[in-house]
């Protein structure tokens, strides 16, 4: 029986292994292969959706998957642990010890052996080297780290409500910084999408008393862009559009503004300006995980990527695969693929059928090959701009409002369709739907 590993449990790695595990599993009636699943965290949450999760406007706890429980539905095996190392002669990834929060040695390190290696592990935040990012700043790259950034949120909404109400009371001149002042680097999707939906949470937590100032005024938002124009992704026409639907809904845009350092009180940019701020957001750029580049002599690109064929094997050893932000495969002539989630999913679309030759001793049908089915970006409850269908008509539609908000809505529920099945995801749909009902629109504790 062929043993197939998958390290990493995001986008492509997840719907890869769920549906190996349904037509080669152990839940088939004549299993022909053990699929594993390693991933150093024992829960699965979309991450696009983590600026909803930083805003407060998404409880990651209901739409959470269990890997675990997924594993034991669709007949793979899940480990929980880290990937520190590779051993290509042997065939065997070594999987670093799991501790608790408290320390606690909950696994020991250990080794897997594989025969078909799938490496999946997403990216990381890139901080380009700018002093004092990586201590002062908070990334969006875990669900950990957007709900820190929450709870910093909500603590200086509920101070800054202390404040305006002792300077009432002492008929004093207001706190100098009863306002809370949030400044985001990185005018890409991430960015441009938390930037929105934090002027929906001011709304919401002034309405439920947790920040009675002005919440268009007294939460000050500034997005930050080293380039000319936001979403360089997109078209320069609806780059502007966003731009100026963030500042209708009061938020600070600042372009062609590199920070050169991020400090305790805020941003230094280039030119000496300062941006003052009690929390920053790093939102500028990812890179691979540094984990890839001491895996055995695979070769890896500048960014830390492995390198891929069209096949997506690995340019050094064929029975390694790669897929999503942490490989680098060609898209033409002088194109990568860009780290996108539709990338991921297209690529486990076609390791799935690619596999399932290899098992049988058939060549590949063919090479990968990327479609460009456009971007979408979400402005929160207000808007939402993108294009669609870019790369299959040779030009772009552009859309806007109401239906680019319903088409970024489907972009969630077609993920969870490939993980669950359409009857399970029009349930779970309902059932969010249900909840938002009968619970506020934004978690405030």
């Amino acid at each position: 029986m062929q043993r197939i590993v998958v390290v990493g449990g995001g986008a492509g790695g997840l719907e890869l292994v769920t549906r190996l595990g349904d037509r080669l599993g152990s839940r088939t009636r004549t299993p022909r292969a053990e699929i594993i699943l390693i991933d150093r965290y024992p829960t699965h949450v979309w991450k696009p959706l983590l600026h909803e999760v930083a805003a407060g406007s998404m409880d990651p706890f209901t739409h959470q998957l269990e890997y675990a429980a997924q594993a034991r539905w669709h007949g793979f095996e899940f480990q929980q642990g880290e990937l520190v190392g590779l051993d290509r002669t042997r065939k065997i990834v070594q999987v670093g010890e799991l501790r608790d929060e408290d320390g606690t040695l909950l696994l020991p390190a250990r080794e897997i052996a594989y025969d078909t290696l799938v490496l999946a592990i997403g990216s990381t935040t890139h901080f380009f080297g700018v002093p004092g990012a990586d201590q002062y700043a908070i990334a969006l790259d875990t669900v950990a780290q957007a709900e820190r950034f929450r709870r910093r949120l909500v603590a200086l909404c509920m101070r800054a409500r202390h404040w305006h109400a002792t300077a009432d009371a002492e008929s004093a001149s207001p706190e100098p910084h009863r306002e809370v002042r949030v400044a985001i680097v990185g005018g890409g999707a991430t960015g441009v999408e938390l930037s929105a939906e934090l002027r929906n949470t001011a709304q919401v937590l002034a309405a439920y008393g947790l920040h009675d100032v002005d919440p268009k005024h007294d939460l000050a938002i500034t997005l930050v862009e080293a380039g000319p124009r936001l979403l360089p992704a997109l078209s320069e026409r609806l780059s502007e559009e966003t731009r100026k639907l963030l500042v209708k809904l009061g938020v600070s845009v600042m372009l062609d503004a590199r920070v050169e350092a991020v400090e305790p009180e805020g941003l230094r940019l280039a030119g000496g300006d300062h941006v003052v701020a009690d929390l920053v957001v790093w939102a500028a750029g990812i890179k691979a995980s540094p984990v890839l580049a001491r895996l055995d002599g695979l070769a890896t690109n500048r960014l830390g990527q492995l390198c891929v064929t069209q096949t997506l094997q690995t340019e050094t050893d064929s029975s390694i695969f790669a897929l999503g932000d942490c490989a680098s495969c060609a898209w033409g002539a002088d194109r990568r693929v860009p780290p996108r989630a539709q990338a991921a999913h297209q690529q486990a679309s076609f390791l799935f059928d690619m596999l399932l030759r290899r098992m049988d001793g058939k060549p590949p049908l063919g090479e990968f090959e990327y479609r460009d089915f456009g971007s979408l970006v979400s402005l929160g409850r207000f808007s939402a701009v993108g294009s669609l269908m870019g790369g299959l008509i040779g030009g772009s539609m552009f859309v806007e409002g109401l239906f680019a908000r319903f088409m970024y809505t489907s972009l969630y529920r077609l993920h969870i369709a490939a993980l669950h099945g359409y009857p399970r995801m029009v349930l779970d749909t309902f059932a969010h739907w249900l909840r938002r009902s009968t619970m506020p629109r934004v978690k405030l504790h």
